[in-house]
């Protein structure tokens, strides 16, 4: 957790410093000390990237203003004539990139429940390059095989790309399960606290990292300085955050599981899980999302919601 984040080399600090400079001095043209311009790099955003890469296994760390963000830069590395698969449960923001922005573009997409591996292989097609997937998915909790969809995306010639922002790499590392990248919403718990917004993707795949290095620089979602000071605050603690988190979601699913006015709960902790068993293989624990289905409809959802007194109804997670 503590990975990319040295004492500071001149004060000692043990605190990374935020260096809020948009410019940085040169000695001559092009001859700096490793930094020009806060867009391009800057130190306090270089060392969450390092500890993001530290924690996810892999060689390149990208931040980013937001998890679209990360999302729309990777999605440029494609062409028009380009396909992605994805799975059929994904974040919203994701979908819309998809249909809305990228469609437009020239690059299809398709969704598929990825549950099954023949499902995942009939639907490639020749113009296929990405496959993306969440597991568990956002808000449905489905779990996909991230070594089996790799493997094909491997046989195919087409990265995958495994959003784990729901995991965290405290309880999976997709890397070194066979994916190619990892996507991340730093907003969430990354971050843990609901005061940044911000994104990330990881990657050991060295050309691909150069490519999203120039799109990141060239497109230019970054992150404040302060932001990633704070997504590196946050990291500090997400290992006590998440065992935690996960001890309170396994306890509050059971007790909505016995509840009889709840219809139905997504849980990957629960037996009944339609991804428990692999949930157990690919994770370390189930996660601490939960998403259920009370009786009654939307009405009773509405009331539901407006009589929370701990929770509050808040987007985000």
């Amino acid at each position: 957790m503590h990975a990319g984040q040295p004492p500071d080399p001149t004060s000692g600090a043990v605190m990374t410093p935020i260096v809020l400079a948009s410019t940085f001095a040169q000695e001559r043209p092009g001859q700096h000390k490793g930094f020009e311009y806060s867009r391009s790099g800057n130190p306090t955003r270089k060392a969450l990237e390092a500890c993001l890469a530290a924690i996810e296994g892999g060689r390149h760390g990208f931040a980013f203003g937001s998890g679209s963000a990360a999302t729309a830069t990777l999605l440029h590395t494609l062409r028009p004539g380009d396909h992605v698969l994805s799975g059929d449960d994904v974040y919203g923001g994701t979908f819309r990139l998809f249909d809305k922005v990228m469609r437009p573009m020239g690059i299809a997409s398709t969704s598929v429940d990825m549950s099954n591996l023949d499902v995942v292989r009939k639907a490639l097609t020749p113009a296929t390059r990405m496959i993306w997937i969440e597991t568990p998915t956002n808000p449905m909790l489905k779990i996909f095989d991230i070594a089996g969809i790799a493997e094909i995306a491997r046989a195919h010639g087409a990265l995958l790309v495994v959003d784990n922002t729901f995991a965290t790499p405290v309880l999976q590392r997709p890397l070194d399960l066979g994916a190619h990248v990892v996507a991340h919403s730093t907003t969430k718990y990354l971050n843990g606290h609901s005061d940044v917004v911000g994104g990330a993707l990881i990657t050991s795949e060295d050309a691909l990292a150069e490519r999203v290095a120039f799109l990141q620089n060239a497109i230019g979602a970054v992150p404040s300085p302060f932001d990633c000071y704070l997504v590196l605050r946050g990291i500090k603690t997400l290992g006590v955050r998440m065992r935690q988190q996960c001890a309170s979601a396994a306890l509050i699913a059971g007790k909505l599981a016995e509840h009889p006015a709840v219809q139905a709960v997504n849980y990957p902790g629960l037996p009944t899980h339609a991804g428990h068993a692999l949930a157990a293989r690919q994770m370390r624990a189930p996660g601490a999302m939960i998403s259920f289905v009370v009786r009654g409809g939307l009405p009773v959802a509405s009331r539901f919601l407006e009589r929370l007194a701990i929770f509050s109804c808040a987007e985000s997670l």
